[in-house]
């Protein structure tokens, strides 16, 4: 369930870089306990603004999507540290195809 999962957090985009959260390097793993999904993931800086917003919007697309759950939790790690070294190559690429240089 755990790469279920993964595939579908890539469909939550992030609000500031024209990429998905799995993409952009931003999720650390997925665990499932006891009917519950854990989470773990970074920000692009960990005063990000956007904290709040991916951690309820994660929780109700999760949710939504495996019913047999019944609590996503998510995890902000700031160790290590996020850096455009996370990004996928698929992301880089698609980064670069819109003008990016990165």
């Amino acid at each position: 369930m755990e790469l279920e999962i993964l595939e579908r957090l890539k469909e939550i985009r992030d609000p500031e870089i024209p990429l998905d959260i799995v993409s952009l390097g931003l999720i650390y793993g997925v665990q499932v306990k006891n009917s519950v999904a854990y989470i773990d993931m970074t920000l692009t800086v960990p005063s990000c603004p956007a904290k709040g917003f991916f951690a309820q919007h994660i929780r109700e697309h999760i949710l939504r999507n495996f019913p047999q759950l019944t609590d996503v939790v998510v995890n902000f790690l700031f160790e290590p540290a996020w850096s455009k070294d996370k990004i996928s190559e698929e992301g880089l690429q698609k980064l670069r195809s819109m003008g990016w240089n990165i």
